[in-house]
Protein backbone atom coordinates (compact mmCIF):
# COMPACT_ATOMS: atom_id res chain seq x y z
CA UNK A 1 0.00 0.00 0.00
CA UNK A 2 1.45 3.23 -0.86
CA UNK A 3 2.04 5.72 2.02
CA UNK A 4 0.81 9.10 1.57
CA UNK A 5 2.17 12.22 3.30
CA UNK A 6 0.51 14.70 5.34
CA UNK A 7 -0.16 16.74 2.53
CA UNK A 8 -1.43 14.62 0.39
CA UNK A 9 -3.93 13.41 2.51
CA UNK A 10 -4.78 17.22 3.40
CA UNK A 11 -5.56 17.84 -0.13
CA UNK A 12 -7.34 14.12 -0.01
CA UNK A 13 -9.67 15.40 2.57
CA UNK A 14 -10.30 18.96 2.37
CA UNK A 15 -13.28 20.47 1.21
CA UNK A 16 -14.41 23.78 0.24
CA UNK A 17 -15.70 25.76 3.14
CA UNK A 18 -17.97 28.82 1.98
CA UNK A 19 -17.61 28.54 -1.56
CA UNK A 20 -13.79 28.75 -1.01
CA UNK A 21 -11.09 26.83 -2.50
CA UNK A 22 -10.01 23.99 -0.35
CA UNK A 23 -6.80 25.02 1.80
CA UNK A 24 -4.01 22.76 0.83
CA UNK A 25 -1.03 23.43 3.46
CA UNK A 26 2.38 23.91 2.53
CA UNK A 27 4.88 21.34 2.88
CA UNK A 28 6.11 20.63 6.48
CA UNK A 29 9.62 21.22 6.80
CA UNK A 30 10.16 17.85 8.65
CA UNK A 31 8.74 16.13 5.89
CA UNK A 32 11.43 17.81 3.60
CA UNK A 33 14.11 16.78 6.00
CA UNK A 34 12.36 12.66 6.34
CA UNK A 35 11.71 12.81 9.69
CA UNK A 36 8.24 12.46 10.07
CA UNK A 37 8.18 13.19 13.66
CA UNK A 38 9.36 16.61 14.01
CA UNK A 39 6.70 19.86 14.61
CA UNK A 40 8.06 23.03 13.74
CA UNK A 41 6.37 25.83 16.13
CA UNK A 42 5.30 28.20 13.48
CA UNK A 43 3.07 25.10 11.79
CA UNK A 44 1.70 24.77 14.86
CA UNK A 45 0.93 28.12 15.43
CA UNK A 46 -0.97 27.98 11.82
CA UNK A 47 -2.81 24.29 12.98
CA UNK A 48 -4.15 26.40 15.89
CA UNK A 49 -5.26 29.05 13.39
CA UNK A 50 -7.26 26.85 10.75
CA UNK A 51 -8.47 24.59 13.60
CA UNK A 52 -9.96 27.68 15.17
CA UNK A 53 -11.59 29.39 11.98
CA UNK A 54 -12.78 25.64 11.04
CA UNK A 55 -14.47 25.72 14.65
CA UNK A 56 -15.92 28.66 14.38
CA UNK A 57 -17.46 27.85 10.84
CA UNK A 58 -18.92 24.50 12.31
CA UNK A 59 -20.26 26.89 15.64
CA UNK A 60 -22.56 29.07 12.91
CA UNK A 61 -23.63 25.97 12.00
CA UNK A 62 -24.76 24.37 15.10
CA UNK A 63 -26.32 27.96 16.33
CA UNK A 64 -28.09 27.90 12.71
CA UNK A 65 -29.44 24.03 13.06
CA UNK A 66 -30.37 25.65 17.07
CA UNK A 67 -32.37 28.31 15.65
CA UNK A 68 -29.75 31.20 17.43
CA UNK A 69 -29.95 34.00 14.34
CA UNK A 70 -29.07 37.04 16.12
CA UNK A 71 -25.50 35.95 17.56
CA UNK A 72 -22.46 35.24 16.22
CA UNK A 73 -20.08 32.40 17.74
CA UNK A 74 -17.61 34.68 18.94
CA UNK A 75 -20.70 35.96 21.25
CA UNK A 76 -21.58 33.13 22.33
CA UNK A 77 -18.16 32.14 23.21
CA UNK A 78 -18.68 35.24 25.32
CA UNK A 79 -21.40 33.79 27.34
CA UNK A 80 -19.22 31.32 28.25
CA UNK A 81 -16.53 33.59 29.34
CA UNK A 82 -19.25 34.82 31.41
CA UNK A 83 -20.35 31.94 32.74
CA UNK A 84 -22.51 31.58 36.32
CA UNK A 85 -20.39 35.13 37.34
CA UNK A 86 -21.41 38.28 37.84
CA UNK A 87 -18.58 40.69 36.24
CA UNK A 88 -17.97 44.05 35.69
CA UNK A 89 -16.75 44.74 32.18
CA UNK A 90 -13.17 44.83 33.01
CA UNK A 91 -12.78 41.62 34.53
CA UNK A 92 -15.09 40.18 31.61
CA UNK A 93 -12.46 41.61 29.16
CA UNK A 94 -9.42 40.04 31.16
CA UNK A 95 -10.91 36.82 31.39
CA UNK A 96 -11.64 36.68 27.91
CA UNK A 97 -8.74 38.38 26.37
CA UNK A 98 -10.91 40.69 24.46
CA UNK A 99 -10.18 44.15 23.00
CA UNK A 100 -12.32 46.68 24.67
CA UNK A 101 -13.73 47.92 21.36
CA UNK A 102 -14.93 44.41 20.68
CA UNK A 103 -15.95 43.68 24.18
CA UNK A 104 -18.02 46.30 23.96
CA UNK A 105 -19.77 45.83 20.76
CA UNK A 106 -20.39 41.90 21.20
CA UNK A 107 -21.48 42.98 24.98
CA UNK A 108 -24.30 45.39 23.78
CA UNK A 109 -25.44 43.06 21.30
CA UNK A 110 -25.90 40.34 23.94
CA UNK A 111 -27.83 42.92 25.88
CA UNK A 112 -29.92 44.19 23.32
CA UNK A 113 -30.85 40.46 22.19
CA UNK A 114 -31.55 39.46 26.35
CA UNK A 115 -28.89 37.25 26.75
CA UNK A 116 -27.01 39.26 29.15
CA UNK A 117 -28.26 41.71 31.75
CA UNK A 118 -26.15 44.25 32.72
CA UNK A 119 -26.85 46.78 35.70
CA UNK A 120 -24.83 49.31 37.28
CA UNK A 121 -22.33 48.13 40.08
CA UNK A 122 -24.40 49.17 43.55
CA UNK A 123 -20.18 50.35 44.92
CA UNK A 124 -19.90 52.61 41.81
CA UNK A 125 -22.79 54.04 39.94
CA UNK A 126 -20.18 54.61 36.61
CA UNK A 127 -19.27 51.13 36.90
CA UNK A 128 -21.41 48.10 34.64
CA UNK A 129 -22.11 44.39 36.63
CA UNK A 130 -22.97 42.04 34.01
CA UNK A 131 -24.50 38.40 34.39
CA UNK A 132 -26.39 35.67 32.30
CA UNK A 133 -30.15 36.06 31.65
CA UNK A 134 -32.41 33.38 31.74
CA UNK A 135 -32.39 32.78 28.14
CA UNK A 136 -28.35 33.33 27.57
CA UNK A 137 -28.19 29.85 30.62
CA UNK A 138 -30.19 27.83 27.99
CA UNK A 139 -28.22 28.47 25.46
CA UNK A 140 -25.17 27.70 27.10
CA UNK A 141 -26.64 24.36 28.16
CA UNK A 142 -27.92 23.95 24.58
CA UNK A 143 -24.46 24.68 23.40
CA UNK A 144 -23.06 22.00 25.95
CA UNK A 145 -25.36 19.28 24.44
CA UNK A 146 -23.95 19.77 21.49
CA UNK A 147 -20.86 20.19 22.03
CA UNK A 148 -21.01 16.97 24.04
CA UNK A 149 -22.02 14.86 20.84
CA UNK A 150 -18.77 16.33 19.09
CA UNK A 151 -16.71 15.49 22.50
CA UNK A 152 -18.00 11.62 21.95
CA UNK A 153 -16.55 11.71 17.98
CA UNK A 154 -13.48 13.19 18.90
CA UNK A 155 -12.87 10.84 22.34
CA UNK A 156 -14.28 7.66 21.22
CA UNK A 157 -12.29 4.99 24.07
CA UNK A 158 -10.09 4.76 26.53
CA UNK A 159 -7.11 6.18 24.30
CA UNK A 160 -8.54 9.43 22.36
CA UNK A 161 -9.89 10.54 25.86
CA UNK A 162 -5.62 10.57 27.27
CA UNK A 163 -4.98 12.11 23.59
CA UNK A 164 -7.37 14.65 23.85
CA UNK A 165 -6.55 15.39 27.83
CA UNK A 166 -2.76 15.34 26.33
CA UNK A 167 -3.57 17.90 23.44
CA UNK A 168 -5.45 20.18 25.79
CA UNK A 169 -2.09 20.02 28.38
CA UNK A 170 -0.19 20.88 25.64
CA UNK A 171 -1.88 23.66 24.52
CA UNK A 172 -2.59 25.35 27.85
CA UNK A 173 1.23 25.05 28.09
CA UNK A 174 1.41 27.08 24.79
CA UNK A 175 -0.63 29.60 26.07
CA UNK A 176 1.12 29.66 29.39
CA UNK A 177 5.12 30.20 27.53
CA UNK A 178 3.33 33.21 25.42
CA UNK A 179 2.00 34.60 28.00
CA UNK A 180 5.41 34.74 29.24
CA UNK A 181 6.83 35.95 26.59
CA UNK A 182 4.90 38.48 26.09
CA UNK A 183 5.03 39.77 30.09
CA UNK A 184 8.94 39.15 30.30
CA UNK A 185 10.29 39.23 26.99
CA UNK A 186 11.92 36.61 25.35
CA UNK A 187 15.32 36.08 27.20
CA UNK A 188 13.34 35.49 30.15
CA UNK A 189 11.59 32.47 28.64
CA UNK A 190 14.38 30.01 29.43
Amino acid sequence: MERKSINEMAIASAEPSNGRAPFVPAPRASEDAGDPSAVVHLELVRCIERLHRRYLDLFRVDLTRLGVEDLSPAQVMMLFTIGPDDLSVRDLIDRGYYLGSNASYNLKRLVESGYVERSASPRDRRSARIRLSEKGRQLCDLVRTVDATYHRLVARDETEARDLDTTFRTLRRLEHMWTNALRYGESRIA
